[in-house]
């Protein structure tokens, strides 16, 4: 055996050995459900959609099986994705948004993570520097890190959990190949508005003719659908900045997480599009993300627009947001997603929630998203289950002498 053998690559084993806090929280809910009864959990770990999926997909799976050629509807479609869907996603777009998309800007994708990871391969070289937002989902660490690149965070803006532009001004360096940003934001349920991300824009655009390279904005956006009052727009970035990719999952607007499906846009407007597309399918090719899966490319076509039931999640950020702030948590308002981020009632978020373990209560430390002092709350379940759930949290609350 040759002296420097190693059977595994150390880190991934260190990633393997490590699960984030999200999903060893989830479970211990399982263990405790085993234990007391599932009734008794209150379980706010996970963002998995409680709501179901919009009964036109159901029946867009039944005739798709009942009138569609087995060979062809289980088969491989083209690597990048079916054509017809990816020009009825580019429709839909520019339905929309007016942003001049075409099949040839799309590359469907295994959802939000192979999205991010095809993309972040695609255009980091060693060496390179990312920047995410603090609080940002803890994944984003991981896939910049294994694209052989360093992640830069910006500390959070505490007061308004807005874009910390000042921070960010100052970080951005020569090496800076790529900023990611998430709105509707994953913890927060925060929606950047659009001045902070045309002042966001306007910056890239400076530091791209001082530094005499594309900056790249990578816009992950599963919750873009996700919000709740009238008033609250979810800008487009491409139409702000040319040099965008859009990272996009119908795993939250469809509740459809278990089926792997989602996409890529390039902008057309970004310098050397065509090239950087094509780096983008080399990505995919090298990371093995190759032809999406076929039937769900099918049924994601065919329910553009539609989502599942959001006022189930409305419902559910209004009553636990009343409800936590009259027991005197400092709860921040979110705009969309299905998160509510709230200030822990000591120092250690990570000692808050064991606290609240004693209590039922499974919630996440803000450790682990770039921001201490603060847990997310996913909403994203029943609303009997959180009303149940009420009572511990006031009890959490006194133990600390609200």
């Amino acid at each position: 055996m040759a002296q420097n053998y190693q059977p595994f690559q150390a880190s991934m084993l260190a990633l393997g050995q490590a699960p984030s806090v999200i999903r060893e929280t989830f479970e211990y809910g399982n263990r405790r459900a085993a234990e007391i009864g599932r009734e008794n959990v209150f379980d706010f770990s996970l963002g998995n959609p409680s709501v179901p999926a919009p009964d036109s997909v159901h029946d867009t799976m039944r005739r798709l099986m009942d009138e569609t050629d087995s060979v062809l509807l289980h088969g491989y479609t083209s690597a990048v994705g079916a054509e017809p869907v990816r020009s009825a996603i580019a429709a839909d777009i520019n339905k929309r948004f007016s942003a001049g998309i075409s099949a040839g800007n799309i590359y469907m994708t295994c959802g939000a993570a192979a999205s991010l990871t095809v993309t972040l391969h695609a255009v980091l070289c060693p060496g390179d520097n990312c920047i995410a937002f603090a609080p940002f989902f803890p994944e984003y660490r991981v896939f910049v890190e294994a694209a052989n690149a360093d992640l830069t965070v910006v500390p959070a803006d505490l007061d308004s959990f807005q874009l910390n532009l000042d921070a960010f001004e100052k970080l951005v360096n020569a090496q800076t190949k790529a900023v990611i940003i998430n709105t509707p934001n994953n913890p927060t349920g925060v929606v950047f508005t659009e001045a902070n991300l045309r002042k966001l824009c306007d910056i890239l655009r400076a530091k791209e003719a001082e530094y005499g390279h594309p900056i790249y904005l990578i816009a992950d956006e599963p919750y873009r659908e996700l919000v709740y009052d009238a008033d609250t727009v979810v800008p487009y970035l491409p139409n702000l900045y040319d040099d965008t990719f859009v990272c996009y999952s119908f795993s939250k607007s469809l509740s459809l997480p278990g089926e792997r499906i989602g996409y890529i846009v390039v902008s057309p407007k970004m310098k050397d599009s065509k090239l950087v597309y094509a780096a983008v399918c080399g990505s995919g090719r090298a990371l093995g993300f190759v032809c999406a899966p076929s039937m769900a490319q099918r049924v994601v076509a065919d329910n553009l627009g539609r989502t599942g039931d959001l006022s189930v999640y409305r419902r559910n950020r209004d009553l636990l947001y009343k409800a936590l702030t009259e027991y005197g948590y400092r709860c921040i308002y979110p705009d969309g997603a299905f998160y509510l981020w709230v200030q822990a009632l000591e120092p250690d978020a990570n000692a808050f929630c064991q606290k609240a373990r004693d209590y039922e209560l499974l919630i996440v430390p803000s450790d682990s998203f770039g921001c201490e002092g603060f847990v997310r709350i996913a909403y994203c379940v029943t609303t009997e289950m959180i009303e149940r759930s009420l009572p511990a949290f006031k009890k959490l609350a006194e133990a600390y002498g609200k």
